[in-house]
């Protein structure tokens, strides 16, 4: 069990860290919504907030007194346990509560739980701590990517910083590493923090396989652009196929091509592309399909997790040719927190590994992240099996 000092600091490092990546944003960029998949970086400060105002204070703490009282409708996501919402695509539209006052909620749950947490502090909250913490972390990689999509849809393609790196040129010559057919153990079996959907080890039985010890590059999807791989119908699954032709899909998301020159946009900004970096922003759809077109396929999560000890990871979310199902022995905790999971495992794909902007402390081997398959303002990239 993690000492309540050790968790009490992991709270303020996180707390702390979310309000340092807002810094570099203008009071405007804090409401902005431009899709249905991207919150307003102001809903994000008080959905973290209200999950630890929710799950511990309210219930835990002797005569605590709301914040303010309409503040649950406002910040609640998905938890239809816990009452009525504001819609998701109007989420953009709370112009009110102003940021301010989003920053005085934020500041008084923070103060309010360290204060709590100098008491005795039951195992119970202890674990809704935990999940809250790590909760936040999982906000802070939604709040970057929904930044970037915010300033990315912006005509002026502005700069979040000078300094924020999200491109590392890959330093590791291909290589593909062979794994004989036999049982892996998979998931999470150990003391620390993992969600529910990781839980419990069991055995999986792979065939012979090999999986790519890095990841696809940008110069190796320009290749397949190239070739016309947007235009040929064959590498596409038909549900893929009419995403591309409904949405006019020819590239990556943030893309542009210049007088004949690949640029995307960063978090720095407009550059171009550098052909020896990962490969970044793909949907499963083209990730399926570039590996059609290499004569290759995706890994499995299962493939993933067995090999993953022999190569670097954490870049990029990785896709995997898995449905994000329930592990044999899976059931869903009683209560609200049972929706934080379970209610997802249809019609997604499994993603592992982390990315760039994944919170420190956060992702583990056994992680597994899920997105549907044509989302791709995430930090997703693709890693080839055969």
């Amino acid at each position: 069990m993690i000492e309540t000092k050790t968790l009490l600091d992991l709270f303020t490092e996180t707390r702390q860290r979310t309000e340092a990546l807002c810094k570099p944003l203008e009071i405007e960029d804090y409401v902005v919504q431009p899709t249905i998949d991207v919150s307003p970086p102001k809903w994000h400060l008080g959905h973290t907030t209200w999950f630890f105002e929710e799950f511990i204070l309210k219930k835990h703490k002797p005569d605590y007194r709301l914040f303010h009282e309409d503040f649950a409708y406002v910040f609640n996501s998905y938890y239809e346990t816990l009452g009525e919402r504001v819609v998701r695509s109007d989420r953009g539209n709370l112009s009110r509560p102003g940021v301010a006052k989003v920053y005085d909620y934020r500041h008084y749950v923070t103060n309010e739980l360290k204060e709590f947490l100098t008491t005795t502090v039951a195992a119970e909250i202890t674990d809704l701590l935990l999940i809250g913490i790590h909760h936040e972390k999982q906000h802070q990689e939604l709040l970057m990517t929904d930044i970037k999509f915010i300033l990315g849809n912006n005509p002026l393609l502005p700069k979040y910083n000078d300094t924020y790196e999200e491109n590392p040129s890959s330093e590791t010559p291909q290589e593909w590493l062979s794994f004989d057919a036999g049982v892996y153990e998979i998931g999470h079996n150990g003391d620390d923090f993992c969600y529910d959907n990781e839980l419990g080890k069991h055995k999986t039985y792979c065939q012979d396989f090999q999986i790519s010890n890095s990841l696809v590059t940008n110069g190796e999807y320009i290749a397949f652009i190239k070739d016309g791989g947007y235009k040929d119908f064959n590498f596409w699954h038909a549900d893929a196929w009419d995403w591309v032709q409904q949405e006019k899909i020819t590239q990556p998301m943030y893309w542009h091509e210049i007088d004949g020159v690949w640029h995307h946009y960063t978090l720095q900004g407009l550059q171009k592309v550098d052909n020896e970096a990962a490969l970044n922003h793909i949907s499963y759809y083209e990730a399926f399909a570039f590996a059609q077109w290499k004569g290759c396929r995706l890994p499995t999560e299962f493939e993933w997790e067995a090999a993953q000890d022999n190569f670097k990871w954490g870049t990029r979310w990785e896709w995997t040719e898995s449905a994000y199902l329930p592990y044999p022995g899976y059931t869903k905790v009683p209560g609200a927190l049972g929706e934080y999971n379970g209610k997802f495992m249809v019609n997604q794909k499994v993603l592992r590994g982390g990315s760039v902007i994944t919170a420190p402390k956060h992702t583990r081997p056994t992680y597994r992240n899920f997105f549907q398959p044509n989302l791709r303002w995430q930090y997703t990239g693709i890693r080839l099996a055969k």
